[in-house]
C-alpha cells in the first residue's frame, strides 16, 4: 500500500514528512490552538444564546409575579439574571446588619454593580485565547514557511542548482505552513468580533433589568417596569396592546 506521501508528494503529510520535527511541532500547535479556538467560539455561543433567551423570559414573566423571591424562583439557577436578582436580595439584607450604615442606595448599587461585574468577566472567558491565536497563528505558521525556505536553500546550495525537483518540496512545506496558519487565525478572529459584540447586547440588556431592579428596590415597589400584555386576536379592529403593571414585593 503506497503511503501518502509516494501517492501526492506534494501534499500536506509528505509536506510534514519532510520537514521533520520542527514541520511536526508547528503543525500540532495549529492543530491545539484550532480545536481549542473552535470550542471556545460554540460554548460562548451557546452561553450567550441561553442569557438571551432568558432575557426574553424574564420580560415576559419576571415582573408580573406577587413578589421578588417569587419572581427570583421561576428563573433557572446559576443564570445571570438569578445571580443579579439573588445578589439584590442578599445586598438588601446584609444592609440592615451593618453596625455602620452606608447609604443604602449606594449599598445596592455597589452590589448591583458587582454582580454585573462578575457576569461581565464571566462572559469575556476565553475571548482573550481567540485573540491571542488570531494575532500570533500567522507568525507560527510564518516560522514554518520560513523553515521551509531554507531547507530549499540548502537543497539549491547542495545542488548547485536551482531545479525544479530540488525546491518544490520544501516550498510546498513553506506554502502550506503559510495556509494552516491563516487558516487558524482568520476564524479566530471573526469569532472574536462577533463575540465581542454579542456579549456588549447581553451586557446592555443585563445591565437596563439591573436598572429596573435597583429602582424597585430602592422605591419599595412603586417604581417598577411596565409589563406589556399582549391580546389574542380578535373579531374586529385592531387595538393597541393594553398595559398592566405588576408590584412584586421583596
Amino acid at each position: 500500500m503506497e503511503t501518502a506521501a509516494n501517492s501526492n508528494p506534494y501534499g500536506l503529510m509528505a509536506a510534514l514528512h519532510q520537514g521533520g520535527t520542527i514541520a511536526w511541532t508547528v503543525f500540532l500547535i495549529l492543530v491545539f490552538m484550532s480545536v481549542v479556538s473552535w470550542y471556545i467560539m460554540f460554548s460562548k455561543l451557546f452561553e450567550q444564546q441561553k442569557i438571551l433567551n432568558q432575557a426574553k423570559a424574564v420580560r415576559r414573566t419576571f415582573w408580573t409575579q406577587p413578589s421578588l423571591r417569587d419572581a427570583a424562583n421561576k428563573l433557572d439557577k446559576n443564570t445571570a439574571y438569578r445571580q443579579l436578582v439573588d445578589d439584590g436580595l442578599i445586598a438588601a439584607e446584609q444592609h440592615s446588619k451593618l453596625t455602620d450604615p452606608i447609604d443604602q442606595h449606594e449599598w445596592m448599587h455597589d452590589s448591583l454593580a458587582r454582580s454585573q461585574g462578575a457576569i461581565a468577566s464571566r462572559l469575556q472567558t476565553g475571548l482573550a485565547f481567540l485573540a491571542t491565536v488570531g494575532s500570533t497563528a500567522p507568525f507560527i505558521g510564518l516560522f514554518g514557511t520560513v523553515i521551509g525556505i531554507y531547507r530549499a536553500l540548502i537543497k539549491i546550495g547542495s545542488a548547485g542548482q536551482a531545479s525544479i525537483d530540488a525546491v518544490a518540496g520544501p516550498v510546498g512545506e513553506a506554502l502550506i505552513m503559510t495556509a494552516l496558519g491563516l487558516a487558524v487565525a482568520v476564524p479566530a478572529v471573526l469569532g472574536y468580533n462577533w463575540l465581542l459584540r454579542r456579549n456588549k447586547t447581553v451586557l446592555e440588556q443585563l445591565g437596563a433589568f439591573s436598572t429596573e431592579l435597583y429602582g424597585y428596590m430602592m422605591s419599595n415597589g412603586a417604581v417598577r417596569p411596565t409589563v406589556i400584555v399582549a391580546k389574542g386576536p380578535a373579531a374586529g379592529p385592531a387595538k393597541a396592546p393594553s398595559t398592566a403593571t405588576a408590584s412584586p414585593r421583596a
